[in-house]
């Protein structure tokens, strides 16, 4: 697994300590260091099964300098792809990339959910 984070964010520090806390094997990866790419995030957005929308930081700095609130509803998937791989701190985060699943944001109950779902297959 790929477990994508930004070091300094305090969310990504929690998911990474619930990650060691349970045993769980991930590579690290600075989301904003060596960001995803555009295949990357192509492929993690179809078996993710979320909207694409879901992909972007919405809380971040750069989201809102380029109004990307507004600019969203307007484009299309391709467009969108194309500028989340432009930069790692667009793209919410953490992050955990698995063969069969993608889990973005951190939330314990989900991760949980689907990490031991995993376990069982």
């Amino acid at each position: 697994m790929i477990f994508l984070c930004y070091p300094k964010c305090t969310t990504c520090q929690r998911a990474q300590r619930w990650l060691e806390d349970n045993h769980i094997a991930y590579t690290l990866r600075d989301i904003k260091g060596e960001h995803p790419t555009y295949d990357e995030l192509a492929a993690w957005h179809r078996r993710s099964g979320l909207p694409l929308k879901k992909f972007f930081n919405t809380s971040g700095l750069l989201y809102k300098s380029m109004g990307l609130k507004e600019k969203l509803p307007t484009m299309g998937e391709e467009e969108m792809l194309q500028l989340l791989a432009t930069d790692g701190m667009l793209v919410k985060r953490p992050m955990l990339v698995g063969d069969d699943f993608v889990l973005v944001g951190f939330k314990e109950s989900a991760w949980a959910e689907q990490l031991s779902a995993d376990v069982k297959n």
